[in-house]
């Protein structure tokens, strides 16, 4: 199993609405139009990833789990990888519930996007909790 980590902070623009993606993103400002993001200034984005991470992400058949901490709440969003995960965003990683692919996805077919996320979790984020999000392939 491969692992990528990367840690981020939420803000008070977090909502959390969006229907079919949920993102974390590097940039350190977030707007109220930003609703699939759940945290800002990420330390690592898909392009730091480890290729041996990448390589396992592009298979069809790989299940991709993030695991999302915050304080103490924690949510795992399952989905799979595909051929077409470049992984070269530089700036956010987003998971996805559909199958569009470009260079910022890091998972396709996703349980749910950032509406599912737990309120209390959103909350911890809105008021700019900490998040921790763990990235595992098989």
């Amino acid at each position: 199993m491969e692992e990528e980590v990367v840690r981020a902070r939420g803000h008070e623009h977090v909502s959390a609405a969006h229907a079919s993606t949920f993102e974390v993103t590097s940039d350190d400002w977030l707007t109220p139009a930003g609703d699939c993001i759940l945290a800002i200034e990420a330390d690592r984005t898909p392009a730091d990833f480890d290729p041996a991470f990448v390589d396992a992400c592009q298979d069809t058949d790989a299940e991709i789990t993030a695991t999302v901490e915050v304080g103490e709440y924690t949510e795992t969003v399952t989905g799979h990888g595909h051929p077409d995960l470049t992984f070269e965003g530089d700036r956010s990683l987003v998971g996805r519930t559909s199958d569009h692919t470009d260079d910022r996805t890091v998972m396709l077919g996703a349980d749910f996007a950032a509406e599912g996320f737990d309120r209390d979790l959103v909350a911890a984020l809105d008021d700019g909790a900490e998040l921790t999000l763990t990235l595992s392939v098989e």
